[in-house]
């Protein structure tokens, strides 16, 4: 009697794990359901029951329901956790700023895996021949033709410490125009039919690749990592955690890049193009 009440309190952690489903979120945008999907069926394979909870909207509601317990896990990025989530200035090299977020995670109960291989970070763009016209692979280059120059960013570009101020306190770039548009596409559409000669877009936005757009170095370092990974609450991964850090090696921005044009431009489903890719042919 003794011996099957030992067996059976030593089976009911790994009956309840089973019982319970993991519950992964994401926020409201093509790469976060991409990654998402990626997360869920990569916890599948290595025996996990997963319940979907994506879509959830903004970094504020996919925190507030980790904290709340609504969610087990969700991709962020360690730019975000620092300068939103944290209020901390976002500033640093790449150890360091996952340093800040895991020290400033680690009291909320939220631990964050290793990163993936995705820098989805700012970055400002112009069209090849643009760059080869006027010697351009730096932002300090671009400082030097800016005034010239029409820039065409989101509208909240204009007064973001990260946006045109910081350009002017970091790189003293000054632009002739500067052109709101609001839906990114909006954006690319200005660079390629002449309407803007440069764009602030993101390092995994797919038309990046598709159009071949040059992407400028941040050479001073205006702008953090913004490096993803699975933040997750603690302890309900357990021995699940390496289906997770598989995945890092195998993502990187032309990756992501890739697999957010088969959504967006192809047209496909996340599930899908989560699904090929962890088959091998994505």
């Amino acid at each position: 009697m003794r011996r099957r009440l030992l067996l059976a309190a030593l089976a009911a952690p790994a009956l309840a794990r089973a019982a319970a489903a993991l519950r992964v979120g994401s926020k409201n945008f093509t790469e976060q359901l991409v990654v998402a999907e990626l997360f869920a069926q990569a916890l599948e394979a290595a025996g996990a029951r997963v319940e979907r909870r994506v879509n959830l909207g903004g970094t504020a509601i996919a925190h507030q329901a980790l904290l709340a317990g609504e969610i087990d896990l969700y991709p962020e990025y360690t730019g975000t956790g620092l300068g939103v989530v944290l209020k901390e200035p976002p500033e640093g090299d790449a150890a360091t700023v996952l340093a800040k977020v895991r020290a400033g995670y680690a009291p909320l109960g939220l631990d964050w895996l290793d990163p993936t291989g995705i820098d989805n970070g700012n970055a400002l763009l112009v069209l090849p021949e643009t760059a080869r016209r006027l010697g351009l692979s730096t932002l300090s280059d671009l400082a030097r033709a800016a005034p010239g120059l029409v820039l065409a960013a989101g509208n909240e570009f204009a007064d973001r410490a990260d946006g045109l101020p910081g350009l002017r306190r970091v790189y003293g770039m000054e632009f002739r125009r500067f052109r709101q548009f609001a839906a990114l596409g909006l954006r690319y559409a200005a660079l390629r039919h002449g309407q803007a000669d440069v764009v602030n877009a993101y390092a995994t936005d797919w038309q990046i690749a598709t159009y071949g757009f040059a992407v400028l170095a941040d050479d001073r370092h205006l702008w953090p990592p913004y490096q993803l990974a699975a933040v997750v609450r603690h302890g309900v991964l357990g021995d699940l955690a390496p289906a997770l850090l598989a995945l890092g090696p195998r993502l990187d921005n032309p990756t992501m890049q890739e697999l957010n044009r088969q959504v967006d431009q192809d047209g496909e489903e996340p599930r899908e193009v989560a699904a090929r890719f962890l088959r091998g042919a994505g």
